[in-house]
């Protein structure tokens, strides 16, 4: 049937299966929300606040549901705001797809009204991007940018269309995605059956060993396969931001987050194991800390889809390029059951001996995330910004399932959390949908309430509001002698009165017993809701490990207090 080019995109969008598109029109991109428009019924278009918000929201939906997300702006301003939430995704390996569209094939290169060369812009923070300067080949270039986004290890691809492209006319033939081309070059595994019996053999030898599990249990699906891993190798097991979720964090073998601030259980247990195993996780510099001294008294065995991560930053001693899903079902159905008693009591004495632990006389975000967890029984899905409340809510809120933590690991984007809320929500409509944000990283987006009352999207924005840049405070007392250059907030802005102008209810709490009816009515409200907990502006992050400092240097407020 003979199609215009804005027609064929919204055609390819429903053979994909897309419900939900996040965006903001503009003039480029018309004719692409005039097909939208016609559409309406088919395919739910959220209008964001921002564009930066709409990539967000597209990343949270993919995180949480994971299916490819789709975000949309037009030329110029309208691409370049999409940029941070591509990079956010890519750095986190996030399946989206962003459309944008362009000047007129006649004006590209000219400096022409709102025109951005985005395709070169996004080239390093995209799996792939696409110039559509012709209408015959549209179609299979969306097709192309939805395999390869959620083929392998995923991530975003950006596909620009001039605006000329979306008016032409062409043929357009249905194709089912069974149909479509495999865009899985390069990801498919190189691994053979000695190297499962090598893991096997490895993994046997081991008196010590230790589990570290990174996004990619998330990504892969191998959830099942993880904790049944870790049951016969019978291994405590740490994870990283990325990973929560993809082991129980109620299991007896669960140790908490490794790294900066990480547990003292998870970082002194691959300080001295013997044998760490790391299953689609990327040695962050979070993570290691210092790599000379990281687990150096430990065989690396590495399983990841990405060949390129294997020996990046840390030397393995044994390693398989493939998906982590079907690895670890190989494994699994040749590895006999291990045991390792004293090594297991070894760990459950350090979990006694180095708990987490805040000040219960004053109203903290730990204590605010442990009565989200009991209240929602681990069952929210809860998004995060960053900073100081992010590692507080990976640290105290319990995850049991995968896709329930979604925070911006890799770039660290302060603005992140809201746009992802609802993101999460629109793709989630049955789930509890809770975003935790610092008030420095609130200010950042926190138009995106707008958004959430305009389709009343029953969101809870949970501000931990302690009138100061928090983390970036946190270092400042500790390696600057307290000289708190630009993290001071005090200043006139009322979140309570700036949520209910942009449509929301809002809640005030300055008291611990105020928290639990709080979060009671917010979640009967049925509507977005805007909780400002007022919590010192002192209470800082521990454990800690200075950057570039070995994790086995992790230390607490009681070893400071020890030092003075």
């Amino acid at each position: 049937m003979l199609l215009t080019g804005a027609e064929i995109v919204v055609e390819c969008l429903k053979e994909q299966g897309v419900d939900t598109v996040f965006g903001y029109p503009g003039g480029t991109i018309l004719n692409v929300y005039d097909a939208l428009y016609q559409h309406s019924n088919e395919i739910t278009h959220i209008l964001t606040s921002h564009e930066q918000g709409a990539a967000h929201a597209a990343d949270g939906y993919a995180r949480s549901t994971g299916k490819v997300g789709v975000c949309m702006a037009t030329s110029g301003p309208g691409a370049t705001n999409l940029v941070t939430g591509i990079a956010t995704a890519y750095m986190d390996s996030v399946p989206m797809v962003a459309i944008t569209c362009n000047v007129n094939l006649p004006l590209l290169g000219k400096d022409s009204f709102q025109e951005v060369d985005i395709a070169g812009v996004t080239m390093p923070i995209t799996k792939h991007g696409y110039i559509v300067k012709d209408v015959n080949i549209l179609a299979d270039t969306l097709r192309k940018a939805f395999a390869i986004a959620k083929s392998g290890r995923p991530g975003p691809v950006l596909v620009d269309i001039t605006k000329d492209v979306t008016a032409n006319q062409c043929e357009y033939t249905k194709m089912p995605i069974s149909e479509m081309a495999d865009s899985n070059v390069g990801t498919k595994a190189t691994y053979s059956e000695e190297d499962i019996e090598t893991v096997i053999e490895v993994i046997q030898a081991a008196e010590k060993p230790f589990i570290y599990v990174g996004g990619g249990a998330v990504i892969s699906g191998a959830y099942e396969e993880v904790r049944e891993f870790a049951a016969k190798v019978n291994a405590p097991v740490c994870d990283t931001l990325m990973g929560k979720g993809a082991f129980d964090g109620h299991d007896p073998l669960y140790t908490g987050m490794i790294g900066m601030h990480g547990t003292k259980t998870s970082n002194f247990g691959v300080s001295e194991c013997d044998l760490l195993i790391a299953l689609g996780a990327r040695f962050s510099d979070r993570v290691v800390g210092n790599p000379k001294k990281f687990a150096e008294n430990a065989k690396v065995l590495h399983i990841d889809i990405d060949a390129a991560e294997i020996d990046k930053n840390i030397r393995t001693d044994v390693s398989i390029v493939g998906d982590l899903k079907e690895v670890l079902g190989k494994i699994n159905s040749k590895l006999a059951p291990q045991e390792h008693k004293e090594w297991i009591t070894h760990i459950e004495e350090l979990k006694k001996d180095y708990p987490l632990n805040y000040d219960p006389a004053v109203l903290s975000c730990p204590y605010i995330m442990e009565e989200l967890d009991r209240i929602t029984k681990g069952q929210a899905i809860i998004t995060t910004d960053v900073g100081q409340h992010q590692m507080w809510a990976a640290q105290y809120y319990k995850y049991s399932k995968p896709r329930t933590l979604l925070s911006s690991g890799g770039l660290g984007t302060m603005g992140y959390g809201l746009g992802a809320c609802i993101g999460a929500k629109v793709g989630n409509p049955d789930k509890t949908c809770i975003n935790i944000a610092g008030d420095g990283c609130f200010r950042m987006n926190m138009n995106e309430l707008a958004t959430a009352s305009r389709y009343n999207i029953p969101i809870i924005q949970v501000i931990i509001n302690n009138h100061v840049l928090g983390m970036v405070r946190q270092w400042q007392t500790l390696f600057y002698d307290k000289r708190y250059s630009q993290t001071i907030l005090q200043d006139k802005v009322d979140f309570c009165k700036v949520a209910e102008g942009l449509g929301c209810k809002a809640i005030r709490v300055t008291k611990k017993e105020e928290v639990a009816p709080a979060i009671e009515e917010a979640l009967a409200a049925n509507a977005p809701v805007v909780l400002d907990c007022i919590i010192p502006e002192d209470d800082k992050v521990f454990p800690m490990v200075p950057a570039g400092a070995p994790i086995s240097e992790a230390f607490d407020a009681h070893d400071l207090e020890s030092e003075s």
